[in-house]
């Protein structure tokens, strides 16, 4: 069992920062992979920010300058610091990790709770 449990979010203005984390923890597992999605009312859950499978950061478009992914390999942990936040990037923010397990042969998704970001004009 892997557990990924998600802190930070909260409600600001325009132009502020947010900064999100994300920890997995459980026995038995390796981190393949971690990255951020979110999902606006209405909209499709969408990626904003990954690690490539060589290890470099991804983002979305609309995101791109303004939102920065960090990883610490050690602790099992991402970070999403978010900047110069706008109202278009009001969502419910999930963490995702790909996790091979000892005993699997294919990795297996596991997702964060969600927490809600919400930013106001």
């Amino acid at each position: 069992q892997v557990q990924l449990v998600q802190s930070g979010g909260g409600s600001v203005q325009a132009g502020e920062s947010l900064r999100l984390s994300c920890a997995a923890s459980g026995n038995g597992f390796s981190i393949y992979t971690m990255g951020w999605y979110r999902q606006a009312p209405g909209k499709q859950r969408e990626l904003v920010a990954g690690f490539t499978r060589g290890g470099s950061a991804n983002y979305a478009d609309s995101v791109k300058s303004r939102f920065t992914i960090s990883r610490d390999n050690a602790k099992n942990t991402v970070s999403l610091q978010m900047n110069s936040l706008k109202p278009e990037d009001t969502a419910v923010y999930y963490c995702k990790a790909v996790v091979q397990q000892r005993d699997s042969r294919w990795p297996t998704d596991y997702w964060g709770q969600g927490t809600q970001v919400t930013v106001s004009s």
